[in-house]
């Protein structure tokens, strides 16, 4: 006999935000003309027991994070989600003005930290409170980069048959047109029976912001925090922003720094660069076991070992199908045009894109945030240039070896 009552139990208990154990004792409860279905179903519908990780992939725009957030996708037992906080930063934006004034950075992080709790117990409905226009009937066409995790393309989200191959290149509109809107309950049942939930966001400014979900006892927070170089950075957000850094790519092209050009676009990302590295590095009782600094660079110029230590790190087992995942995605000369336009593509040679930056950017913006970013660059073993020569000279690189260890 089929367990008929195991989707009205998952229906309920996704919405409730109740995990496994809670739904093996209901079950183990149920008597009377009940207990024929309990003798009936057996647990091997049920995930195995072991510790839920949960897993946060902390970076900046423009870092490497949607690539080293696939490695995590790549795995069956995660339910991946690709920057949820975009949608709380949006309707904090798009309230009234009024609104906006009354509402401080304290506010909009303390949004963050409930939707990422909210995220990691699987209550996925959580989100309708900041998904526009509204879900109905806990539908929504709106959610920011569905595409990007194959948990919310896959059964039991997506209809049978209608899979995403792991080594698709990336599309924006596969998913949606192929699955319809997205079910936020089942999108919920989907992460309760996985055994992990991994998440990527740029909006946290610094790790610091991030201490009451380490110390909540209904989490295993792991913390992997994702940095690059900041000319790196630069470059990039000038290739996908073009409007916001309109005034870096005049200056690029003419050599003229102009007047209204925005020094803070990259002393920001410094100065919380910086912060949350120190703070890493201090090594508090509430990151002991929590955190992991990566440089994007460390991670294209060895995929596989990084990848290893990322894995080892958030207590995944490293499958087949990732290994496979990273040779294929690490050394692919992208020769179309559409490709490389795609702004959050992760098919690239990384060992090539690494330091490609320093064929696009000028002497003159890299010595300015040399200038700004002195410490970011002497933390975390980026060398500096001193002219036009030494900054072409890709044969000679400007990541020095450096080890991090996890926080222990």
């Amino acid at each position: 006999m089929e367990c008929s009552w195991k989707t009205v139990l998952l229906l309920v208990c996704a919405s409730l935000g109740v995990q496994y154990t809670a739904i093996r004792t209901l079950r183990d409860s149920l008597s009377g003309p009940y207990s024929r279905w309990r003798a009936s179903c057996d647990d091997s519908w049920l995930p195995m027991e072991s510790p839920r990780k949960h897993i946060l992939l902390f970076a900046t725009t423009r870092s490497g994070s949607s690539f080293t957030g696939q490695l995590l996708n790549q795995h069956p037992g995660v339910f991946y989600v690709f920057e949820p906080l975009y949608h709380v930063q949006q309707a904090f934006t798009n309230s009234s003005s009024r609104l906006r004034r009354t509402l401080d950075r304290r506010a909009l992080l303390g949004a963050y930290r409930d939707l990422l709790l909210n995220l990691y117990t699987c209550e996925l409905h959580f989100m309708e409170n900041y998904i526009r226009p509204e879900p109905q009937d806990h539908l929504t066409s709106s959610f920011f980069r569905r595409s990007s995790s194959h948990a919310l393309c896959s059964p039991p989200v997506c209809s049978d048959g209608v899979v995403a191959a792991a080594s698709d290149p990336p599309d924006e509109t596969w998913c949606p047109k192929k699955c319809g809107a997205l079910n936020l309950t089942l999108a919920s049942m989907s992460c309760l029976s996985r055994g992990h939930v991994a998440v990527k966001t740029v909006r946290v400014p610094e790790v610091g912001d991030l201490r009451t979900l380490t110390e909540d006892p209904r989490l295993d927070l792991k913390i992997i925090h994702l940095v690059r170089d900041p000319r790196a950075i630069l470059a990039s957000r000038m290739m996908a922003f073009s409007d916001q850094f309109r005034a870096w790519k005049i200056w690029n092209a003419t050599g003229r720094q102009p007047r209204y050009v925005d020094l803070s676009q990259i002393t920001s990302t410094c100065k919380d660069m910086v912060a949350s590295v120190e703070t890493g590095l201090q090594r508090p009782a509430w990151l002991r076991g929590r955190y992991l600094l990566v440089r994007y660079e460390d991670l294209a110029f060895n995929p596989k070992d990084k990848a290893s230590e990322i894995y080892r790190f958030a207590g995944l087992e490293m499958e087949e199908r990732v290994r496979i995942w990273i040779a294929k995605n690490t050394n692919n000369n992208v020769s179309s045009p559409s490709e490389w336009n795609y702004r959050y593509s992760t098919t690239r040679d990384s060992r090539v894109t690494a330091e490609s930056w320093r064929l696009r950017l000028s002497f003159d913006i890299v010595r300015t945030v040399q200038n700004l970013c002195n410490d970011t660059l002497a933390l975390l073993g980026y060398k500096q240039v001193h002219s036009a020569p030494e900054l072409r000279n890709l044969s000679q690189s400007l990541v020095a070896r450096r080890t991090f260890q996890p926080v222990t």
